[in-house]
């Protein structure tokens, strides 16, 4: 049995696809739908039961989980950058992630968590995933200090040599449509591009950086399951990942792609970027991805034009974007 927390979300019900993918339907699905539209997710996809993330927790702290549990990949947490609720984000992002580690390892089960590449603040310290960076590391904002924490506590308490937590940069891809604000820039700007030929991108606010020639390492949703899948197998792979390309690519790179993926001739049009994000904003990020590969890792990233192509022509131009498992 796997669990998998926020197998709705976007990250999480991708790799549900991907366990149905390798004939894997002995799945509980946690997560909290509420009133948004990530119930879509689920629809291709198959697995055994759907448990509310309340009633989940309630089980996992009076430690009553009634299965016999192989794995728990942790994707449920808050995900937006710009929440202001703290005592939320404590709760949700970091006590419950403690909790669910402490008694996913109880049971003997692996356990591959979520953290953030948003943990790396500016990248003033770059984005090395060692154990000495990470004390290091100022995040910007508060999903990001919450995800810190939970690493911090995962080394201080010996649980990281036992536990895969993995810093996952720029993801983009289908079934990340409930997001609103949090959609990638490829989801929020393809139906304008498609209808009106035009994408805009913020304008930079450092002379180091040309509009357009901020540089995010932009990886590709279907690469994230394929390194959680390959964390699954590989049981004593343990540690902090940065799960990224490792090159990072400007977002007029990241425009072109989208417009040659469309057939639209290229038009860009730098817009403002909005007050509270202009002290939060990182301008550079890049995975370094040593760790993964010497641990053995072999399998290539797919590069940002055939990543943006596939989603594109695969999802985003199709009359049901949503990943689907065919029986």
């Amino acid at each position: 049995m796997y669990i998998v927390t926020g197998g709705a979300g976007f990250i999480g019900s991708a790799m549900v696809w991907k366990l149905n993918s390798m004939g894997i339907d002995d799945i509980i699905v946690v997560d909290n739908l509420g009133k948004s539209e990530k119930w879509k997710n689920l629809v291709g996809l198959r697995y055994e039961e759907y448990i509310h993330k309340e009633a989940f927790l309630d089980l996992a702290i009076d430690e009553e989980l009634p299965w016999e549990v192989d794995a728990v990949i942790h994707m449920g947490a808050c995900s937006s950058t710009t929440e202001r609720d703290a005592d939320y984000l404590m709760e949700n992002n970091y006590r419950y992630s403690t909790a669910l580690c402490q008694l996913a390892l109880a049971k003997g089960a692996r356990f591959i968590n979520a953290s953030s590449a948003a943990t790396y603040g500016e990248g003033e310290h770059g984005f090395d995933d060692s154990v000495a960076t990470m004390e290091k590391l100022r995040p910007l904002n508060m999903y990001g200090y919450t995800k810190q924490l939970f690493d911090l506590w995962a080394q201080r308490t010996g649980v990281l040599e036992r536990i895969a937590s993995l810093k996952f940069f720029n993801v983009f891809g289908p079934n990340e449509y409930h997001k609103g604000d949090m959609m990638s820039v490829i989801c929020k700007a393809y139906p304008q591009v498609r209808d009106t030929g035009l994408m805009r991108l913020f304008r930079s606010y450092r002379e180091d950086y040309p509009d357009g020639g901020q540089r995010r390492d932009f990886v590709y949703v279907k690469d994230c399951v394929e390194v959680m899948w390959w964390l699954l197998e590989h049981p004593a792979a343990n540690g902090i990942f940065n799960v990224g390309t490792g090159r990072a690519r400007t977002w007029n790179a990241l425009a072109a792609s989208l417009f040659d993926a469309a057939g639209v001739e290229e038009r860009i049009e730098y817009i403002d970027m909005p007050e509270q994000l202009q002290g939060k904003y990182q301008y550079f990020t890049e995975a370094k991805i040593d760790r993964l590969r010497a641990v053995g890792y072999e399998r290539p990233f797919t590069p940002l034009e055939d990543a943006v192509r596939d989603y594109v022509q695969n999802h985003l131009a199709t009359d049901n974007p949503y990943l689907t498992v065919r029986d």
